[in-house]
């Protein structure tokens, strides 16, 4: 490679097979798939961010400080003198106490000193601690994990089988309240005139796509029909909602936001009660087998849900819990005030004080997330898993370099990085066009 041939012009030739060949579309997906922990990361942030806003001081502490630091002595001795796994576990149990009894004596000062520090640690140096956490056999995670594993195993079966069969139906229970949930308030918003055609739709989309896709997914799982006949029940209840007419009407896109967060949101806690339910079907017969470990990042289907929970860990105490912070001292305690005099109830406070309070904050973060998950994770899979196995954790980022430096196709990585500026043009588009008026909204 990196050899000096004749410069030539080949038109659209690098994209059309960039279209063409299997590689841009798989590395998309691995992108698509990092991207769907950026709700939890946001959400975590806002509940960091939330309890961080609160008077946290405990009193005097130095005590339990001192016991605790004793206490990480006494493990690092012990590791030192080759207690293993054991000694492990007791440094974590007294880091985490040092933390919390730390930031009690302390504080929310030292709590939020706490919560923002692993911002300042270096990427690598956190993938590389990460990639040894995950190691599937010295790694602590799974140390903790196979003790626990075998005692749910000894559990299920000893359990009558009935049990487990009556968790894919659970699930199926609570997805449907969801789905009504979310149809009934949709039509409701409708009716109002707070919600547009489009957003309508798009929320209706979000919220029956888990239900229908169901059967096709989990084609074993015997609730899975159910679940799609739900979807189509709750689906049609909108459509003959958007046929009749309504009090106030609007604009198309009117509500685009709360279509696309709220039953955004509701979805992907209908994927989990589906992956839930999918996983108490086949629990009986996989723990007859036994239950092992995951082997985290040399797996195929688990190393994208290993760097999404590393990446949940990092996002919680990022620059986005520091802007939820400023958002909420920013909200007039005169609002609160109003709501104490009304009776509304702590929940009730967040969901219509706070929660529309921070609506301009919650939207810069969701567009930053989105073109940050677009063009990110090519430190995260240099570092640990150098795009494998199989290229499961290959994102476009990661691509683009490995076609452009490692294979020595520059014009085709040229054409994979004009294909994600397109991807990060649209998002920024998209932010032009509703950002201004929601966000004034």
């Amino acid at each position: 490679m990196f050899t000096d041939p004749p410069v030539r012009f080949v038109g659209i030739e690098n994209f059309a097979r960039l279209f063409s060949e299997r590689d841009f579309s798989q590395f998309f997906g691995n992108t698509l798939f990092l991207m769907m922990g950026i709700p939890f990361g946001v959400a975590g942030s806002l509940a960091a961010a939330v309890l961080l806003s609160q008077t946290l001081r405990g009193g005097r502490g130095w005590t339990w400080v001192l016991a605790t630091l004793g206490l990480i002595a006494g493990a690092g001795a012990l590791a030192v003198a080759g207690a293993g796994t054991t000694a492990t576990l007791i440094l974590l149990t007294g880091i985490a106490g040092l933390i919390l009894i730390g930031g009690a004596s302390g504080g929310r000062t030292a709590y939020r000193t706490l919560f923002y520090f692993p911002h300042f640690t270096a990427g690598v140096a956190t993938f590389l601690l990460w990639k040894k956490l995950y190691s599937p056999h010295t790694g602590p995670v799974n140390a903790v994990l196979t003790p626990a594993l075998k005692r749910v195993a000894d559990t299920v079966g000893g359990l009558p089988a009935w049990v487990m069969q009556s968790g894919p139906w659970l699930c199926v229970v609570l997805m449907a309240v969801i789905v009504w949930f979310g149809a009934r308030r949709l039509r409701r918003l409708w009716r109002d005139g707070d919600i547009g055609w489009l957003s309508l739709s798009l929320g209706t989309v979000f919220l029956c796509w888990p239900a229908c896709v169901a059967p096709a997914w989990a084609p074993r799982f015997a609730a899975g029909a159910p679940a799609a006949v739900i979807a189509v029940i709750a689906a049609s209840l909108v459509l003959r909602a958007m046929l009749r007419p309504r009090d106030y009407t609007c604009a198309a896109d009117e509500g685009l936001g709360h279509g696309i967060i709220v039953c955004g949101g509701l979805m992907v806690i209908e994927f989990i009660l589906l992956g839930l339910g999918t996983v108490c079907y086949h629990l009986p017969a996989m723990s007859t087998e036994g239950l092992a470990a995951p082997e985290w990042l040399t797996d195929f289907y688990w190393a994208k849900p290993s760097m999404m929970i590393m990446g949940l860990w990092a996002a919680i105490g990022s620059n986005n819990m520091l802007l939820y912070l400023a958002g909420l001292s920013n909200v007039p305690t005169e609002l609160y005030e109003a709501a104490d005099i009304d009776g509304a109830s702590p929940l009730q406070r967040f969901w219509h004080v706070t929660w529309p309070q921070l609506a301009p904050i919650t939207f810069l973060i969701l567009i930053m997330s989105v073109i940050h998950g677009l063009q990110g994770g090519f430190a995260m899979a240099r570092t640990m898993t150098r795009g494998g196995p199989a290229g499961a954790t290959t994102t476009l980022s990661y691509f683009v370099y490995r076609e452009g430096f490692e294979t020595g196709r520059l014009g085709y990585a040229s054409a994979v990085a004009w294909a994600l500026f397109a991807l990060v043009f649209i998002v920024t588009l998209f932010n032009w066009r509703f950002g201004n008026r929601y966000v004034n909204d």
